[in-house]
């Protein structure tokens, strides 16, 4: 007889009256403060202003949640977007949407490095964009462990021995399923500590672009393949050949293959790799 998991983990870790601190949450803000120190030690290790991060930090936070918000709605309820476009900003703040963080954040660094390059501080779009996409692997991997710990965008049914049985999911409970929030996550990891190795052996050297592609490569063809193991995430992809998230996926891959030739056909500029080798 098959053991499956029981999954019963309460969303909700503790309130104090209408107060509520849930594990998403806490997991979502983990993934930037987290990130946030990888970032100082690659500031550190690059010579670059450690207080530069603190600007950058609010860049990424606004930018991730505005655009993952409005992605949502756009993406999969854009009928409640032109109902009521306050919805995007106002609380319970339910639905998050990957695709729509990454196409506000590109924007949000350009901003940041177009103010750095008055300041003759190295930071290009794209030096800034290679190392800011480790840390949203770290990120995804937190924010799909807060997806398993609120029991929701759960797999199809299985019969693998390491299914999950969402327990505290009213709609798919009772039947053993994918954890496809677990594989996610997991792969995200993975995808983290491969990037940090890669950047870890060239740093400033590193081909600008070569971290984002690999990123947008990896997570998007994963996300791609995962969507077969889970369950739509709203009634009218029922009947589509590919699910939104697997057709806003596909430009992404094509995006990072485009970066990653890219940056090995323009490498690190002489003149750069000159100025740091005068500064050391």
């Amino acid at each position: 007889m098959l053991q499956y998991v029981i999954w019963d983990v309460n969303p909700e870790i503790f309130h104090i009256g209408a107060f509520s601190v849930r594990w998403y949450g806490l997991l979502f803000a983990l993934g930037f403060l987290i990130g946030m120190q990888v970032m100082t030690y690659i500031f550190k290790q690059e010579r670059k202003p450690v207080a530069d991060t603190d600007s950058l930090l609010i860049y990424m936070v606004v930018a991730t949640i505005l655009g993952a918000r409005f992605g949502h709605f756009l993406f999969y309820e854009p009928e409640v977007l032109f109902r009521n476009p306050l919805e995007v900003i106002l609380p319970p703040f339910a639905g998050l949407a990957s695709h729509g963080a990454f196409i506000s954040i590109m924007p949000a660094l350009w901003l940041y490095s177009r103010r750095q390059s008055s300041r003759a501080t190295g930071q290009s779009f794209l030096w800034v964009a290679d190392r800011i996409a480790i840390l949203v692997a770290l990120a995804g991997a937190c924010i799909r462990l807060g997806n398993l710990m609120n029991s929701e965008i759960v797999g199809r049914p299985t019969n693998v021995s390491w299914a999950f049985v969402f327990i505290n999911n009213n709609e798919y409970a009772k039947i053993p399923r994918h954890p496809a929030q677990l594989y996610e996550s997991l792969s995200c990891l993975i995808l983290f500590f491969f990037l940090m190795w890669f950047w870890n052996r060239r740093k400033e050297r590193t081909p600008h672009g070569s971290i984002l592609g690999i990123l947008l490569i990896g997570v998007f063809t994963l996300r791609f393949l995962y969507e077969y193991l889970k369950e739509d995430q709203v009634a009218k992809e029922a009947t589509m050949y590919l699910n939104i998230g697997q057709q806003l996926s596909i430009p992404l891959v094509l995006i990072g293959i485009f970066f990653l030739i890219r940056s090995y056909r323009n490498p690190v500029p002489k003149v750069e790799e000159e100025s740091r080798t005068v500064k050391s």
